[in-house]
């Protein structure tokens, strides 16, 4: 099956999630959004069928158009060897997955803590406030959490890498962009996951990948954004 894949084409976001599972498991896909007519494609589906998602991204598999991305995780990880085999295993991954998407949000709001329609300019003094009680409490309390379930594994799940470990190198990926400064004094509070970060990268089609045109820069329209002000 080749998988189609939707989301914006000039920002990682939330689909890369998604990318990062697929190009782990040497997936066959299309970034459809980021071809000729590829938005257009990404509207239509958007508008059609009796069960539409309600908003990118969303992956087509088959007859199947799956949204949201813990939701599409859940899909791909036991396909493609991301997810353990017991139900009860698969449902640990969904659980943090979602935890993980708790955490994409607050990191989003650091930035745009007053709405997503206004600019940054607009919400500097609110999101200087957000930044702050989010480094003080809430990235201790997410980035600890994942810290002290890594243990001494290599993985999450044990020996074999999964969804959610790709999902937690993104995070710490995007925070070192973001705020360099704070993740740099923060990383001797977690280094499990620091170290699962590194390990990620060095998987030959997750390394591959990253050195590819197909991985996206992160850049001042995403999720992660780097604001000089945000990271003292």
């Amino acid at each position: 099956m080749r998988y189609e894949l939707y989301y914006w084409p000039s920002i990682q976001g939330r689909g890369e999630y998604v990318r990062l599972a697929l190009e782990e498991a040497g997936a066959d896909y299309r970034d459809v959004a980021r071809e000729g007519g590829g938005m257009a494609a990404m509207n239509q589906l958007l508008e059609s069928g009796d069960t539409p998602p309600f908003a990118p991204p969303f992956l087509k598999a088959g007859s199947l158009v799956i949204g949201q991305v813990a939701n599409i995780l859940l899909y791909l990880g036991p396909r493609h060897g991301l997810a353990p085999k017991s139900e009860a295993g698969r449902l640990w991954l969904h659980q943090l997955q979602l935890t993980i998407a708790d955490l994409v949000v607050e990191i989003h709001d650091t930035h745009h803590p007053l709405g997503v329609t206004l600019y940054y300019e607009d919400q500097r003094t609110a999101a200087k406030k957000r930044t702050e009680e989010f480094w003080t409490e809430r990235v201790p309390k997410f980035l600890g959490y994942f810290e002290k379930l890594l243990g001494d594994g290599n993985y999450l799940s044990g020996r074999r890498v999964s969804y959610v470990d790709l999902s937690l190198f993104q995070i710490v990926d995007g925070l070192r962009y973001a705020f360099p400064q704070r993740m740099k004094r923060f990383e001797r509070k977690v280094p499990r996951l620091v170290a699962l970060h590194d390990r990620v990268a060095a998987r030959p089609n997750i390394a591959a990948y990253l050195a590819s045109p197909r991985r996206i820069a992160f850049n001042e329209d995403g999720i992660f954004r780097h604001y000089k002000a945000l990271d003292r």
